[in-house]
């Protein structure tokens, strides 16, 4: 077996295709030199210009960032780092260390937007550096690290949710150093180095339970236990597994003890409704076909889509070497396990996204080598075509039905740079794929930086509400009591005034089983209660109202208000600030 690891990393520099090649293109020698020294310099600058920087450039999107911000937030102000809560009630939904990462982002930059969405770049930007060190563990080529690392970096769903406040990039960062932990526990050549990694692999399990739940420990031995059995391993496995799994338990027992001690029902609410009910119930949430996950496959890995065919059959040619069987089994078997599954969700397939970067870099640089450059064309010219249509399609639209108004258009204006950019990008790397293959990367960092802060008002308006309480902060501020009948719109209110009293009217959604308690119940009023609830908080003091006024039913709730009071409207947003009843 060692001879089958080994023999990816001890070949020679020759075997690697470092001799100049026809066109001019040094493939070794001193650009490798170049490239061995400045590839993660790069990586890191494009890191910090594209992710870093915009991060403060848009508002909290409903309903998942407004959310998350509030919970980290909330463990803030209240001390509480055991159990979490969403606007003072109980929320089972997920454990407990992906609030702990936001929280603290909170608590090192302040509680504004870079602090909430810090979690998930970080997240993103060390899965970037893992997918550099596995493909150099693998191959010990540079250019194949570099190309690695950048289209893991540059895949669409992965750049996307980098600047987004969710748990994914989160979880997806611990599944993805689990599975390159075991690599390297499997590839180590000492004692010492192969217990590190099965410690690491342990920890990385423990953080991942913590995030997101009992996946994280599924996922390594649905890819460790097919590869140890095929590569007659199991004792192996057998025996180091023990240590993981040792750590995995010292770092998220007293995590998991203290929230049984104080709230004894989340392990059951957790394990039966985000577990089994969201995998096999017949009403689970977010059901989707099986084929779900395959064409999103396909536009989760833009704008290197055109690359995947040729990425997957070179890889089911050269299977049975060990680095690639391991590629393989970590991107298929998990892509099937959430295919099985009847919750779907886009961000759900993102643990397998570094696997299928590392194939497709190694391909990639392979047909540079050999000066096949149909493949890369062919992409750039796909990518090319969609830019091209999105320009044309935005012309039309705006010229007929305009999306954009008059104040808009520094918004238009950073949604054209960001398409011409695309465009510019991949007429290079069309035109000279040889030497400019790698850029269409810049075409997609391009999109997530300017993309979100060139949205039209309308979206602004509808799914980041927290920019239209922001105008009225102050106003919000003084009063006494809060209403609101939107849980996006309550949440980014919760976090914009640093308090968690909103009362929910006549809606609850997610928080359902939270409001079930008798200590949460007065935290929800319906049409018929509203009236009584408005005139007993007038007595104590103004009530700051923020209302989604969008169909039939939401339009009732607003006639049940009482007249009078500031009223602002924006689309389908409406702040009310009814003054204190007279004594």
């Amino acid at each position: 077996m060692t001879s089958r690891i080994e023999m990816h990393r001890t070949l020679p520099p020759q075997a690697y295709g470092t001799s100049a090649t026809p066109s001019g293109y040094t493939v070794g020698g001193s650009t490798a030199e170049l490239i061995q020294r400045w590839a993660l310099p790069f990586l890191l600058l494009a890191f910090g210009l594209f992710y870093l920087l915009p991060l403060t450039s848009h508002g909290l999107w409903i309903p998942d960032e407004t959310r998350y911000a509030q919970i980290g937030q909330e463990m803030l102000l209240k001390g509480d780092w055991v159990a979490p809560h969403f606007m003072g009630i109980r929320y089972f939904e997920k454990p407990i260390a992906g609030y702990w990462m936001i929280a603290i982002g909170q608590a090192v930059f302040g509680d504004n937007l870079f602090g909430v969405r810090i979690a998930s770049a970080v997240s993103t930007g060390l899965s970037v550096l893992l997918a550099y060190l596995i493909t150099r563990r693998m191959w010990n080529d540079p250019r194949k690290s570099f190309a690695a690392a950048l289209l893991y970096m540059s895949f669409g769903l992965i750049a996307g949710q980098a600047g987004y406040s969710n748990l994914d990039p989160q979880f997806t960062l611990w599944v993805n150093l689990s599975l390159v932990a075991l690599w390297f526990a499997l590839d180590s050549q000492t004692l010492r180095a192969r217990l590190l990694a099965w410690a690491s692999l342990g920890a990385a399990c423990a953080m991942g339970f913590m995030t997101k739940g009992f996946l994280a420990w599924l996922l390594p031995v649905l890819i460790a236990l097919p590869y140890m059995l095929w590569q007659r391993r199991f004792t192996e496995l057998l025996r180091f597994g023990l240590v993981a799994l040792l750590v995995a338990i010292v770092i998220s027992l007293p995590w998991v003890l203290s929230i049984h001690a104080h709230e004894p029902d989340f392990w059951r609410f957790f394990f039966w409704h985000e577990h089994i009910r969201r995998f096999a119930a017949e009403n689970a949430q977010h059901t989707r076909p099986w084929w779900f996950y395959l064409p999103l496959l396909v536009a989760s890995s833009l704008p290197w889509a055109a690359l995947l065919p040729g990425t997957l059959i070179q890889g089911w040619k050269d299977k049975r070497q060990a680095n690639t069987g391991f590629l393989l089994l970590w991107f298929l078997l998990p892509l099937v396990f959430f295919s099985l599954s009847r919750g779907k969700l886009p961000t759900y397939i993102m643990p397998c996204l570094l696997p299928l970067a590392v194939l497709m870099g190694s391909t990639l640089i392979d047909r540079i080598n050999a000066q096949k450059t149909r493949a890369i064309r062919v992409n750039s010219l796909l990518n090319l075509l969609i830019g091209v249509s999105a320009l044309i399609a935005l012309v039309v639209i705006q010229i007929t039905r305009p999306v954009y108004g008059h104040d808009e258009m520094f918004s238009l204006s950073l949604v054209f740079i960001m398409l011409m950019g695309w465009i510019i990008a991949n007429l290079l790397s069309a035109s000279r794929p040889l030497g400019y293959w790698a850029a269409p990367a810049l075409g997609i960092w391009l999109l997530v930086a300017l993309l979100p802060a060139g949205m039209p008002g309308v979206i602004v308006h509808n799914k980041m509400p927290d920019q239209f309480i922001k105008e009225h902060l102050e106003e919000l501020q003084q009063t006494q009591s809060l209403l609101s009948n939107d849980l996006g719109a309550a949440s980014a209110l919760a976090w914009r005034l640093k308090r968690t009293d909103v009362t929910l009217y006549n809606t609850e959604g997610e928080l359902k089983y939270g409001l079930a308690y008798p200590d949460s119940a007065q935290r929800k009023v319906d049409m018929a209660q509203v009236g009584q609830w408005l005139s007993d908080a007038r007595k104590q003091g103004s009530v700051g109202v923020v209302m989604r006024v969008k169909d039939v039913l939401e339009n009732q709730e607003v006639a049940l208000l009482p007249p009078g009071g500031k009223r602002y409207v924006q689309d389908n947003l409406l702040i009310l600030i009814l003054p204190a009843a007279q004594p």
